[in-house]
């Protein structure tokens, strides 16, 4: 029988995986190119033979989205998967419409062929959108759960920007790990607050390989913690799914792709952020919850935020960074550092839009929807530098960093900076803990 010939589109994480799963040693199919996007500096080059296995000894190439139709007909494609996550269902379906039109089946693939079994409980932590809390939620468990004196293993949805064969397996117990392992900003975003834990975490690209290596971390493993990216859902085989939905963003949870999923998936699903959304779109969410899935848990929550210089902030002018993920492809235009802004009585958030330098201007060409906030971007060491000139540039008193990590550590700011820390706080009950004593009682 003649191979069907497969684009997987994808981003750099999730079609690396659907890839590994089900299309690596397929004879019935030739996967004849990745295309990708949201993620600078993936195309052009090759999914590595070291990874795509013995039917594809050249490796695969990878292309701008924008190719993808006449790539469509110039190979003769017969199916294309649609492999990223944190799109409108509008966008899915119109890049659907024009892969038929072009010639090619539209694939969305779902959880049976695609999520690995683990050997050890697996409690997997997703959302509806970048940037609801997902990490902030996966760290409350993972420290619930090693009070409780149990072994946590986190595994990270993949962020393979570098060498992706010396990347197929990372794993991240001290700081030195990340500077091994070259991280990006996005990375250490991730990483560095579950090693400063003592936590041990892992992340690559080939995530049955990662599975196992976790299962049997020489420090030790009770149970697995899949912390998501996006709002993809899990590539594990979850024993407890809670999904984070975001009262700022009413009506996502039932219009964004794959953030449904995760959100039917779903035993227990946290409203976050009630601290300072609208009564109004929280009142929205939890309809929507109780609609789509009645039996889930529903925990009500609020995203605590620290400044650890409010003087930094009170009167001054400020810049303020938020996480680059949460306001490109996340859309959102209020974050920990606007609400720390206004809190602690900043005289006035600064535009720094026409101080930006290099590759920032065309993150705010691709999204103009970013407004006055300052992105932490930094996939690439040009991307660092651009970053650090835009901040030294603006024309500010001060800056607020309201990225996972001190930005201050990694470039050097020639203005005061005041860090913002948010952390996870369940409103009433039941509680995470509650939860998760009644789950592990099953193991």
């Amino acid at each position: 029988m003649e191979k069907r010939k497969v684009i997987i589109i994808g981003a750099a994480g999730r079609d690396f995986h659907n890839f590994n799963t089900v299309y690596r040693d397929n004879p019935a199919y030739e996967v004849v190119a990745f295309t990708a996007t949201q993620i600078p500096d993936i195309a052009g080059r090759k999914y590595p033979a070291e990874l795509a296995g013995k039917l594809y000894p050249q490796g695969i190439p990878i292309y701008e989205q924008k190719e993808l139709i006449h790539l469509i007909k110039k190979l003769n494609v017969d199916e294309c998967v649609f492999s990223y996550s944190d799109i409108t269902y509008g966008t899915v379906m119109s890049l659907g419409s024009e892969v038929n039109a072009a010639g090619a089946d539209f694939l969305l693939m779902g959880t049976k062929q695609t999520m690995i079994k683990s050997n050890k409980p697996v409690i997997a932590v997703g959302a509806i959108r970048t940037g609801c809390g997902k990490s902030q939620t996966s760290r409350r468990i993972v420290e619930s759960l090693m009070a409780k004196g149990l072994k946590v293993i986190t595994v990270r949805h993949p962020m393979p920007y570098g060498d992706l064969a010396a990347q197929k397996v990372q794993r991240f117990a001290t700081a030195a790990d990340l500077d091994k392992h070259q991280c990006t900003i996005e990375e250490r975003e991730e990483y560095e607050p579950y090693v400063a834990r003592g936590n041990v975490i892992y992340a690559g690209v080939d995530y049955a390989a990662i599975l196992s290596a976790a299962e049997n971390d020489p420090s030790g493993c009770d149970i697995i913690l899949w912390d998501g990216g996006n709002n993809d859902f899990p590539f594990y085989q979850p024993d407890l799914m809670v999904t984070v939905t975001d009262p700022h963003r009413p009506g996502h949870e039932l219009s964004y792709y794959p953030g449904e999923v995760s959100l039917r998936l779903a035993d227990v699903v946290v409203i976050n952020k009630i601290d300072s959304a609208d009564y109004a779109n929280i009142q929205s969410v939890r309809k929507n919850i109780q609609h789509i899935n009645p039996n889930a848990t529903i925990v009500d929550a609020a995203s605590v935020i620290n400044v650890d210089k409010p003087e930094v902030i009170k009167n001054k002018k400020v810049l303020v960074i938020e996480d680059g993920p949460t306001l490109t492809h996340g859309e959102m235009q209020i974050g920990a550092g606007v609400i720390a802004a206004q809190r602690f009585g900043a005289a006035e958030i600064i535009d720094p839009r026409p101080y930006v330098v290099g590759k920032l201007s065309e993150t705010y060409a691709q999204y103009p929807s970013i407004g006055k906030l300052l992105p932490a971007m930094g996939y690439s060491q040009q991307q660092i530098k651009d970053l650090s000139e835009t901040i030294n540039k603006t024309d500010c008193d001060s800056v607020i960093i309201a990225t996972p990590i001190d930005l201050g550590q990694l470039i050097k700011i020639n203005k005061p900076t005041a860090k913002v820390e948010y952390s996870l706080q369940e409103i009433g009950s039941p509680t995470l803990d509650e939860i998760l004593d009644e789950f592990y009682k099953k193991f």
